[in-house]
């Protein structure tokens, strides 16, 4: 019987010992290829995926990135990022030839979670749906339909403040900010603005927010589960909307160029095809969680460098003020407001080169190619850009660490070291909008408050996007006359 056991502990021992060889096999297999970048590959399924999201977690992205520069003395290194070899192209030169090979060497690629949590309809996936969503973004977001949104931001705007801001003492500004850039985006997504309605809405978005980037365990309680959940009720909400607006639409309640809802429901395909409602919803689903998120970043962060910086603040006020007294009583911001607002801009983004609200983005290798001398093997799932590789580098900003706004003015910085928006056929097709959304956020408030930070050294916690730890509360001081 003894011998039995033994023989059984020895067959169990050889097992394990087999099991975990052709893990690191398996694992260190993926990186035989002649020439590539240096790096390490981590230990298998983790890779260094804890090291990546860690020093975000503690305020500080670009430490991943410039450790490994260093170590390697090279700005493209390999590494393994949420369980797929990777290869990370930091400074200018990755940048630009990431954006500008775009569908030709590699392409989008986002972790299977995002698929999950955005279960895309007609056998697509989040990849083929951001491309359709940037052909059809372009007429939503051209000129004259900007110039006409500046009003209606403004008078959300002055809405908003008067009820999250006015008489109070002290706010919490990102829960505040979010609020701003979500009332705004459903606005004028698909024309809701009913306070009651937003709220409706604003708690599932934070938990699909929260469940996009976090560990994909489908278990009860988890973020991933509560982002899935989450994703379904708005889903069933947004498809009440849209059967509404068709009903609309037939009886002439509702514009066909109100909104993009109204124009993703009578525009058509090249086959003269329409989306399905369920399609339509998917692409608002994801409208709405991009179209607020990031922009409400950087409004936080406005917020947080204008309460460490009186002279910037001053220079703004000066600025938003001047444009304030000019204006009627009632009348809105218009498009030559927003041109005036140059230095305001140049703040804003020294905020967002600080502290980008995009930090950088995954691209899957469609073919080999070779970067810098190194090999890229075609099918490697992650390429990873960094805004802050050059953001924050000394290479491409002088005392980077030093919030300067005059370095945006004249041409400003050098070509693809400056990318909150990222670049080539990837840039953000939002841009101009998110510009006037955090723009008329400045002027009202500004305009209304100075303010200083309730906790000076609160910790800044990157995950993914950059997030002051407890909110950034502030005490506001509200201007007299």
């Amino acid at each position: 019987m003894e011998h039995f056991y033994l023989s059984l502990l020895l067959l169990f021992v050889s097992f394990v010992t087999l099991s975990l060889f052709l893990v690191f096999y398996n694992h260190r297999s993926q990186y035989n290829f002649p020439n590539l970048p240096p790096g390490k590959p981590g230990l298998p399924y983790v890779g260094e995926t804890l090291d990546f999201l860690s020093t975000g977690w503690q305020g500080r992205p670009e430490k991943f990135v410039f450790d490994r520069i260093a170590k390697f003395s090279s700005e493209v290194f390999k590494t393994n990022i949420v369980g797929k070899p990777a290869v990370v192209l930091a400074g200018a030169a990755g940048n630009k030839f990431l954006f500008s090979n775009e569908n030709k060497l590699v392409v989008a690629w986002w972790p299977d979670s995002v698929n999950k949590i955005f279960p895309f309809t007609q056998n697509s996936s989040s990849v083929d749906e951001s491309r359709r969503m940037r052909k059809l973004l372009p007429q939503f977001l051209k000129a004259e339909a900007l110039h006409r949104y500046i009003g209606i931001m403004d008078s959300i705007a002055e809405r908003h403040f008067a009820s999250g801001w006015e008489k109070k003492q002290e706010v919490l500004v990102f829960p505040l900010a979010k609020n701003y850039t979500f009332w705004l985006a459903c606005r004028l997504f698909v024309s809701v603005e009913d306070p009651s309605h937003i709220a409706k809405f604003a708690a599932p978005f934070n938990l699909v927010a929260s469940g996009i980037f976090s560990v994909p365990l489908d278990l009860p309680g988890t973020p991933f589960r509560k982002a899935i959940r989450a994703s379904n009720f708005i889903r069933a909400e947004l498809l009440n909307i849209i059967r509404q607006r068709k009903v609309d639409l037939g009886t002439g309640k509702a514009s066909v160029t109100q909104d993009i809802l109204s124009h993703m429901l009578t525009i058509s395909d090249e086959a003269g095809r329409f989306m399905t409602e369920l399609d339509i919803a998917d692409k608002i689903l994801g409208l709405l969680i991009g179209g607020h998120d990031t922009a409400s970043a950087a409004c936080t962060f406005i917020v947080k460098f204008l309460s460490e910086l009186p002279h910037v603040y001053d220079g703004v006020y000066k600025e938003q003020i001047e444009i304030a007294k000019s204006k009627r009583s009632g009348e809105l911001l218009n498009w030559d407001d927003i041109q005036k607002m140059k230095y305001s801009w140049n703040v804003a983004c020294e905020v967002m080169r600080l502290a980008p609200p995009l930090q950088g983005g995954f691209r899957e290798a469609i073919n080999d190619f070779i970067f810098n001398g190194f090999f890229i093997p075609k099918g490697w799932k992650v390429l990873y850009w960094s805004a802050n590789s050059t953001h924050k580098s000394g290479q491409y900003f002088s005392e980077p660490e030093k919030f300067d706004p005059s370095r945006f003015e004249g041409g400003g910085p050098a070509p693809y070291t400056f990318v909150p928006f990222g670049g080539g056929p990837r840039m953000c097709p939002g841009k101009e909008y998110a510009r006037l959304e955090i723009l008329v956020f400045m002027h009202h408030l500004v305009k209304r408050f100075r303010f200083e930070k309730l906790i000076p050294d609160e910790k800044i916690v990157v995950d993914p996007m950059p997030i002051p730890a407890k909110g950034l509360p502030v005490r506001l001081f509200p201007h007299k006359g």
